[in-house]
């Protein structure tokens, strides 16, 4: 009986390994965010430039448009890169609350209560699918951004795209709303 509770602590505590992905996770989530923000000061010199630039003495070839194009496209990708980084984050909390312990300090703060209301695996794929199904908009957006259009088929394309995107945020919100009704008991 003894070498079996033994056996049964050492493999209860073999949990805190997670602790490893939590630790690399939340690295991994500062250096988005460094990355991200990085990519804010580099927008902010292409929009001065984009400020400073005297578009009438240049010749006509879409200068003007193509440095809009660029600004709006490090825009997205500001936008990609701080939501990864919430979702590596959102992760790395899930993965400590699941395994290792709740987080005291965020149990009386009323932010946390939508944060980590993570009580299983589940719940923690459900968070971090809605979240990889925004950046995977945002992404989408990013490519059209860059598209051009050769014919009528790529328009067709295009719109089709913008349909199954939006049937993928209309699911995942019709799943989230019957999980709601669900907790509230209706």
């Amino acid at each position: 009986m003894k070498r079996e509770h033994i056996a049964e602590e050492l493999l209860w505590n073999s949990r805190f390994i997670v602790i490893i992905a939590v630790v690399a996770s939340i690295l991994v989530c500062l250096g988005m965010y460094i990355i991200a923000t990085l990519d804010v000061i580099h927008l902010i010199e292409n929009i001065f430039f984009y400020l400073t630039t005297d578009y009438t003495k240049i010749d006509k070839t879409g200068e003007i448009e193509k440095a809009r194009s660029v600004i709006v496209g490090n825009i997205v990708e500001i936008i990609d890169g701080y939501l990864l980084a919430t979702t590596i984050l959102i992760f790395s909390f899930g993965l400590y609350e699941l395994f290792i312990s709740r987080i005291d300090a965020a149990q009386s703060n009323q932010l946390s209560s939508r944060i980590l209301s993570i009580k299983s695996i589940d719940d923690l794929k459900e968070r971090l699918s809605k979240l990889i199904l925004l950046i995977l908009i945002v992404k989408f957006f990013e490519y059209a951004l860059k598209l051009e259009f050769s014919s009528s088929l790529d328009l067709v394309y295009f719109g089709l795209g913008i349909f199954l995107v939006g049937a993928a945020l209309w699911l995942s919100h019709k799943k989230g709303i019957g999980n709601h009704k669900e907790l509230k008991g209706e």
